[in-house]
């Protein structure tokens, strides 16, 4: 390919609007300042073809620009990335004026539309107060979580956990809990547990602990700092991105909760995978293990 063939193909794709990019990567547009984006590089401000990410200190202008620094990638993978999933035809029927993101570009095909809680910087307080004084979670680890948001407030209160996918860490749902007197755990209309989790740790850490709930990855993370910890979203013996981690040498542990279902799951997912070692909480479960509340 030449080089004029390749700017062609860029010229083609550089123009499709900024707004149909973020929302096809399930970025999710401000209730109340419709310039502002939240999105898998934290937030961003859009004017017309323009994007600037203030945390980050980076911005351009373009799709192809756009592509390069949510994904993380460089200029040839963001006008394939772009050709593949937003060609022209296809980006004249995607919405650009949406509050909740559209289904993952891995499926575009599906009915089935995530919809992610808009985030509340109001209900943030009572998030971190529940989190930390009430489950017991360490604020410098929760922080970060904040700031790149991973975890964030939802307009009841409740707190969000964001599962994402590949290296780009892009959404694909989101667990929710109830932070009143009542305890409630949910998770957001459309989510795909199938195609990615929750995690937190340090992306050069080869051992994984798995767990059953984003609040219980981050106790265990506060117990094992040296390892990365994935929610499940429930006990799940065979999550279906759980062979690819194996196939990448990575050593994965189950640490699903001390009673009969997280056992008995445990024990399917050791005779599924028998490289997988049993990891019990030292207590009920790891968000236990910190003492906090169950």
């Amino acid at each position: 390919m030449t080089f004029e063939d390749f700017r062609r193909r860029a010229d083609r794709v550089r123009q499709i609007p900024l707004p149909t990019v973020l929302t096809y990567r399930g970025a999710v547009r401000d209730r109340y300042d419709s310039a502002k984006w939240y999105t898998e590089q934290g937030p961003l401000s859009v004017t017309g073809a323009k994007f600037m990410n203030w945390h980050g200190n980076a911005g351009g202008g373009g799709a192809i620009d756009l592509v390069m620094h949510l994904a993380g990638i460089d200029c040839c993978a963001a006008v394939q990335w772009l050709e593949q999933h937003l060609g022209v035809q296809q980006a004249a029927a995607v919405p650009t004026t949406v509050d909740s993101p559209a289904n993952p570009p891995t499926a575009p095909s599906t009915s089935r539309q995530l919809r992610l809680p808009v985030p509340d910087h109001h209900q943030l307080g009572r998030v971190r107060r529940y989190l930390i004084q009430e489950r017991g979670l360490a604020a410098h680890l929760l922080e970060p979580l904040i700031e790149a948001g991973k975890v964030y407030a939802d307009q009841r209160g409740n707190a969000v956990f964001l599962l994402v996918a590949g290296k780009a860490n892009r959404p694909v749902g989101a667990e929710l809990r109830g932070t009143g007197q009542r305890a409630w755990r949910g998770m957001a209309p459309g989510t795909r547990k199938d195609l990615g989790y929750f995690w937190i740790g340090l992306r050069q850490s080869r051992q994984i602990v798995l767990c059953e709930s984003a609040i219980d990855a981050i106790s265990c993370f506060q117990m094992f700092p040296d390892r990365i910890c994935i929610s499940t979203s429930g006990a799940s013996p065979d999550p279906p991105w759980l062979r690819g981690l194996i196939n990448r040498s990575y050593h994965v542990s189950c640490g699903f909760d001390c009673d009969d279902p997280g056992e008995e799951t445990a024990r399917k997912m050791i005779a599924l995978y028998p490289s997988i070692s049993r990891l019990r909480p030292p207590a009920h479960d790891w968000n236990d293990a910190l003492g906090a509340p169950c």
